[in-house]
């Protein structure tokens, strides 16, 4: 892999001796990172059953680095039933870091394609609201089945500008995250691109536009808020640069020390001379780099805001038209023992949704799901989502057929096949050991899956 000359040139200045190790780290395959997702089960049970073997990432409890090369964990059905999220483990540290919690509301406003927002809602245990914002129409789809394979059912997608979202929601978020587009120069040997397209003054419009995503996202943190700057580039005009602009701009925000996240010697901190400054703050941010820990590389910047407030956050009432009321009753009666709760049911244009936060708060947005995809109308029947069976527990299901690994039909049932199944009618959960993989509709040939 061949890097621009003057990207090589500016690192060599500002790293020294660290260079070489940089470079060879850098030109290195890395290991495949996995997070576990406590929404479906614990690090704990996952490591007595995962079939690689793994090596822990330090400032992530979830957190491991597949240490067998030849592993392809992204092909095993567990993936496929979100027991884990394949994510590089320097992006592991984002959510220790805004360490959001349960009952809070969250904003996650560069979401796609959901490594660090699904990596949020394991830690709020599907408990107060997670809105996941995505400019990019077409990556927000991604980031809905990103979702939807993990279990997340309080969150959220929006296919908006930060600035709409500033003006609408100003003062809302206990906790924000700013994963910001970036010139990515630690995707550098995954992505040709990115090499490909590096260039001084590509930073500077990269700086430009993250500066601008950060300062909507500033107003919507309430007063006592965090919101967590990250980029997965080394240019310090993307990150001290911005930082330091930032804080001149708003004085009300200040950078929080979180340098015990990570042992002393796999990170680093920000650099405020890289940029010319003397701002000392500029030292409580966080540097990882690819030769120095597991992963590419990240910069992290912890902000709180002055202050402490707590906006009025009503939750929404069940809008469901009558007709759409009853289909949905009577597939509750046929499948389920367990039902989604009963607040904040929504239908909107032929679906149904548990809703996360009342439609008057998010009218004229350009709104992609307004929370947990329950399913569909077609005809005179309802008609189970993906991702309701995928925020189930396996109990709440009236019929169960449970695949083992080694079973034949769990490849087949994967790749959309019908399958043999047991003599019963109706709507059928199906897993793959106690893990929920999607509905089927049982039929005289078997199993067809929906």
């Amino acid at each position: 892999m061949r890097f621009p000359y003057l990207f090589l040139q500016r690192m060599a200045t500002w790293l020294g001796p660290d260079f070489p190790a940089f470079l060879e780290a850098l030109q290195a395959s890395h290991p495949i990172g996995l997070r576990v997702n406590p929404l479906k089960i614990s690090p704990t049970d996952f490591l007595a059953r995962s079939p690689f073997p793994l090596q822990m990432v330090p400032w992530c409890p979830e957190g491991f680095v597949v240490s067998e090369p030849t592993a392809r964990p992204g092909a095993h059905p567990y993936h496929e039933a979100g027991l884990y999220y394949l994510q590089d483990p320097a992006a592991m540290l984002a959510a220790p870091l805004l360490s959001p919690q349960p009952g809070e509301w969250v904003l996650d406003l560069c979401a796609a394609p959901g490594g660090k927002t699904t990596h949020l809602a394991a830690r709020m245990q599907n408990q107060g609201v997670l809105v996941a914002n995505e400019i990019h129409p077409r990556r927000v789809r991604a980031l809905a089945e990103n979702l939807d394979r993990c279990g997340v059912t309080h969150a959220m997608l929006l296919n908006e500008t930060p600035e709409r979202l500033a003006t609408r929601w100003e003062g809302l978020f206990d906790r924000v995250l700013v994963d910001a587009p970036c010139s990515g120069e630690g995707m550098f040997s995954k992505e040709e691109a990115a090499a490909r397209d590096w260039s001084e003054e590509a930073i500077r419009g990269c700086a430009r536009r993250q500066s601008a995503i950060l300062d909507a996202a500033a107003a919507t943190v309430r007063p006592g808020g965090h919101l967590l700057y990250a980029t997965c580039t080394f240019a310090p005009e993307e990150n001290e640069g911005v930082i330091v602009r930032f804080l001149r701009v708003h004085p009300d925000f200040d950078l929080v020390d979180a340098s015990h996240q990570v042992p002393p010697d796999l990170a680093d901190t920000g650099h405020p001379e890289w940029v010319g400054e003397t701002d000392a703050r500029l030292g409580r941010a966080l540097r990882l780099w690819p030769h120095r820990g597991p992963g590419r590389g990240h910069f992290y910047a912890l902000l709180r805001r002055a202050g402490d407030a707590h906006p009025r956050r009503p939750r929404p009432r069940t809008r469901l038209p009558g007709q759409v009321r009853s289909l949905y009753n009577a597939f509750v009666r046929e499948a389920l023992q367990q039902p989604p709760p009963e607040d904040g049911l929504l239908a909107l244009e032929g679906h149904m949704y548990r809703a996360v936060v009342p439609p008057e708060m998010w009218e004229g947005l350009r709104v992609f799901r307004p929370g947990w995809l329950l399913g569909r109308v077609e005809g005179k029947a309802f008609v189970p989502s993906r991702a309701l069976a995928m925020g189930l527990r396996p109990a709440a299901a009236r019929q169960i057929h449970r695949l083992e690994l080694h079973d034949p039909a769990l490849p087949a049932f994967l790749r959309g096949e019908t399958i043999p199944g047991p003599d019963v009618s109706g709507w059928v959960l199906v897993t793959v050991e106690e893990f929920p993989l999607g509905w089927a509709w049982a039929t005289r040939r078997g199993l067809r899956r929906k």
